[in-house]
């Protein structure tokens, strides 16, 4: 009985108002095509997903070795590079100072505004030889309104600060960007330094970036490390820091010093405007023209460098919906962006064979596809699926050695958040659902493949709230934001799957898969991130 998965295990003798002829038939069908299609066809999805995991796996023990060499031997960027501090000079002047803008793309960003239009304002920079344009695309009047005014009154205390507005959204952020070159006083800037609403640099921050750019022709992009202010909000940033420190800490860190190439992260980062012009400027027909440029820059033989100690604090999504939206911009636009430039990768003379096996294998297929599409299907499909059809055996290597050695390396960027790291496995986990949905949908070009829904920022609005003296405060409940369908659906899966492995099963996956399921409920019933009170 606990060998063989049949009718009668997995059908009741009697349904309520049904016979006993239907689930006897139900259960013969099941014992006829069983041998024949379904053995066959799990064990070919299992070979497939053990092949996946080989690989994912390769792929992060290669970026663990090489960043162990990075930190005992690889010397500072300072003396990889050369770089040295601009100085005032007396004769000169402020000229010795390259001609910096300020890039600041907004859309309806009314509780975090203030902070980057602040932040860039003070920056440690001659005021003649800096430009900030403060590119607002909102669509709330009132938000439009208090953007402008703050920046007139910066702009009255002696900052080159330029409001631009657009007549529509075309593009998004990439067109904002776009739009935000052609005016004719950027003309004498040199670079280019773009930050989110939400991202707020320290003074120093163009003094230790640009001197890389400005003594190094080859270079055209420093990206800094995000740090955030929020990540102990609530449990759900937390599980983003994990994710993102292991990002920058090995991801881009690695990048940089192999291949000077890496994703550009959309933010925190400063441009040489010449190598954004030469790899065609910003385009937007992916969600993610960040990477678009960076690829394409990156094929014309330019060099990007990262500095991990050159660090800009920031802000995480708080609310599950704003993580959701956020997730699914992410997972969609790199597929869609593999599918549009694969063949122009290929087909490349500027750099070697070597780099185009990376960016093609390494960057592209383990990274964003890959890595999203083996966490879901074999852990949250596979692995459960081969509990009800016993005959399929999965290699006790690939069910747990390896994903225990991934995970591990993963945690290496959030030492402090080393005793949350079994919960963060299990909210990837559910996370991968919506990944690796997305990734088909970037990969099939889909409708929703140019989806852009700005991911919501809370800024202090939360922690006003809290200090200011109010009423009660009632919750909003939106039943389509709180109760997440799908995730329940696989909680029934999964809690189903798990009950009979506790009944006739031999590996005790049951444990795992009763965890899996009570955090696809916590998801499913919306207990995930900061809920918002209704003002």
């Amino acid at each position: 009985m606990g060998d063989v998965v049949s009718g009668k295990n997995l059908i009741p003798d009697n349904f309520p108002g049904g016979s006993v002829d239907l689930a006897a038939q139900i259960g013969m069908l099941w014992d006829l095509i069983k041998a024949p299609l379904i053995v066959p066809l799990l064990q070919f999805a299992v070979y497939v997903c053990l092949a996946m995991t080989v690989m994912l796996f390769v792929e992060r023990l290669y970026m663990g070795i090489v960043i162990i060499l990075v930190k005992l031997f690889w010397k500072k960027p300072e003396k990889r590079y050369n770089w040295e501090p601009i100085r005032d000079d007396l004769e000169i002047g402020n000229s010795a100072f390259p001609m910096v803008l300020i890039q600041i793309p907004m859309f309806n960003e009314k509780e975090v505004y203030k902070i980057s239009i602040g932040a860039a304002c003070n920056l440690s920079w001659p005021s003649d030889r800096l430009v900030i344009q403060v590119l607002d695309d909102s669509t709330d009047f009132v938000i439009k309104d208090m953007i402008e005014k703050e920046c007139q009154r910066w702009a009255s205390k002696g900052v080159n600060i330029r409001y631009q507005i657009r007549e529509s959204r075309g593009g998004y952020k990439a067109g904002a960007l776009k739009e935000g070159l052609k005016h004719d006083y950027v003309k004498d800037c040199d670079y280019v330094t773009i930050f989110d609403a939400d991202f707020r640099p320290e003074p120093d921050f163009l003094r230790r970036a640009i001197p890389f750019l400005e003594f190094n022709p080859q270079i055209a992009l420093v990206q800094a490390r995000w740090r955030f202010v929020n990540s102990d909000e609530c449990l759900l940033t937390r599980m983003q820091e994990m994710s993102l420190d292991y990002h920058f800490t090995v991801e881009q860190e690695v990048g940089s010093a192999t291949h000077a190439f890496f994703g550009f992260n959309g933010t925190g980062g400063v441009w040489r405007i010449a190598a954004i012009n030469e790899a065609g400027g910003w385009k937007d027909r992916t969600t993610v023209e960040d990477m678009d440029l960076a690829v394409r820059a990156g094929l014309k033989g330019w060099k990007f460098l990262y500095l991990g100690d050159l660090q800009v604090k920031s802000e995480l999504p708080s609310t599950f919906k704003a993580f959701r939206y956020q997730q699914h911009r992410w997972s969609c636009g790199p597929a869609n962006l593999f599918r549009k430039m694969v063949m122009e990768i290929v087909r490349n003379k500027k750099v070697t064979f070597y780099k185009k096996v990376y960016v093609i294998y390494s960057f592209f297929f383990v990274r964003k596809i890959i890595a999203h599409m083996v966490t879901f299907f074999f852990f949250c499909v596979v692995l459960p699926l081969t509990i009800l059809v016993p005959e399929v055996e999965v290699p006790i290597w690939g069910a747990i050695y390896i994903p225990c050695i991934i995970t591990t390396l993963n945690s290496v960027g959030t030492p402090r958040s080393i005793h949350l790291l079994f919960y963060w496995i299990l909210f990837e986990n559910v996370m991968s659902l919506h990944r690796t949905k997305a990734t088909f949908i970037g990969l099939l070009d889909a409708k929703r493949s140019n989806e852009w829904v700005v991911t919501e920022k809370l800024g202090d609005a939360l922690k006003n709230n809290k200090t200011a003296k109010q009423a009660p405060r009632k919750f909003k409940f939106n039943i389509g934001d709180r109760i997440h369908l799908t995730e329940l659906g696989f909680a029934v899966f999964l809690f189903f799957t798990g009950c009979y492995d506790f009944m006739y099963g031999k590996h005790n996956y049951f444990i795992y898969i009763f965890l899996q399921t009570i955090t696809f409920l916590i998801v499913g019933f919306g207990y995930v991130g900061t809920i918002v009170p209704s003002s």
